[in-house]
């Protein structure tokens, strides 16, 4: 009998999809694809943007779930440090040795504040979201249990609809309960209008960020009122980050999609009424994708369907093709038309996916290619960090 083959946690397709070195095409497949020269021209065009216009951007984590694309982000972009949704998700980021970290959401369960007042022992600036008084004196408890600091931004719903407070006294309410509770350090305002940032008008757009701004402006007057001044006023997302910038309000933005892109963010349009992934910025994330069976004539099925993606905003379009679609999907089929019968199995194809972070989540590595090689596989450092 022959011997069991024990096989190298390095090669490909037993633990890695590729390696460096070698040519895109032999790339196992379905996978993460990122082209560097976009995802670095991106990047780079943003840190310019901001730095231009005087703010920081914190980059969003929860797109890529990345600690190497961040730290591209900030050595390439200027980036000042990260959001994450999740107490996971910033203890990967910490970890990883990002040095400033915001939970850009509410951490309510007495266990995972516990987890969140452990995190500046490791060196990092660590803030947090509060949209309700009775959170503060949980906060400063484990603050104080560790001997360690948690800066509180106050969030609004600005136009959301979700976690945030409405008024400008709530505002200040829990910014002076974060003043003065020991372990706590009031840093400022939350003020991200997630409802917008796909609106396709540039206009419509507009218009709903004047509200927000308007609220904004108006909260950080009565905390002004109050003796408190906000350090930081941070929002903004790559459907609206021109508008945050300009206010005369907001000093941080925390644009995520922008570095990736993503088929419902490319079709919003800009001030010219262009597409944005046309122009503003590019297409750096792709599915690759194998074609497996070509048995019907004008269909082929690839094999990335449902569990390599997320189709709540829709279908993946086909990058650079307009002779084939993709049109529909199944858990690990995805059915093509090819009318023409211009592929054939095994053919490769790149696929924009409808909605990058979920879509990003469901994958363990990306796998970075420049000139047809791949340079890079990078872990998806902070995949299923969902608690």
């Amino acid at each position: 009998m022959n011997a069991p083959v024990i096989f190298d946690q390095l090669e490909v397709g037993f633990d890695v999809p590729a390696v460096p070195g070698m040519d895109e095409a032999d790339i196992q497949t379905p996978c993460l694809v990122l082209d560097l020269d976009a995802l670095e021209r991106n990047i780079k065009k943003m840190g310019d943007y901001a730095r231009a216009h005087g703010m920081r951007h914190r980059s969003h984590g929860k797109m890529h779930k990345s600690v190497d694309v961040q730290k591209l982000q900030e050595s390439l972009g200027g980036a000042v440090g990260v959001c994450c949704q999740k107490v996971s998700e910033a203890e990967v980021f910490v970890r990883g040795g990002i040095k400033d970290v915001l939970v850009s959401n509410q951490v309510r369960d007495p266990a995972k504040i516990d987890r969140l007042a452990r995190l500046p022992l490791m060196g990092s600036r660590i803030l947090v979201c509060v949209d309700d008084v009775a959170n503060i004196a949980d906060l400063s408890a484990a603050a104080q249990k560790y001997g360690t600091q948690l800066e509180i931004f106050v969030e609004i719903d600005c136009g959301a609809g979700r976690c945030g407070v409405k008024t400008t006294e709530a505002v200040v309410e829990i910014a002076k309960a974060a003043d003065a509770a020991p372990g706590l350090k009031f840093s400022g305002i939350q003020a991200y209008q997630g409802a917008m940032q796909h609106i396709d008008s540039f206009d419509e757009r507009k218009t709903k960020l004047e509200a927000a701004i308007a609220q904004v402006r108006d909260a950080v007057d009565g905390l002004k009122a109050v003796g408190l001044k906000c350090e930081l006023v941070s929002g903004g997302g790559t459907g609206s980050y021109y508008f945050e910038s300009n206010s005369g309000v907001y000093n941080e933005l925390q644009c995520g999609s922008y570095a990736f892109m993503d088929a419902d963010y490319g079709r919003i349009l800009d001030q010219n009424g262009n597409r944005i992934d046309k122009g503003e910025w590019e297409n750096a994330l792709f599915i690759l994708t194998s074609v497996m069976s070509h048995a019907k004539a004008d269909k082929a099925i690839v094999d990335a369907g449902l569990k390599a993606q997320s189709v709540d905003s829709g279908l993946p379009v086909i990058y650079g093709r307009d002779d084939v679609k993709y049109i529909k999907c199944s858990d690990e089929h995805g059915v093509v038309e090819d009318l023409q019968g211009v592929l054939k199995v095994n053919d490769k194809l790149r696929l924009i996916p409808g909605h990058c972070d979920p879509t990003c989540n469901v994958h363990d590595w990306y796998v970075g290619v420049r000139g047809g090689k791949v340079e890079v596989v990078w872990p998806v450092s902070a995949r299923g960090k969902a608690y």
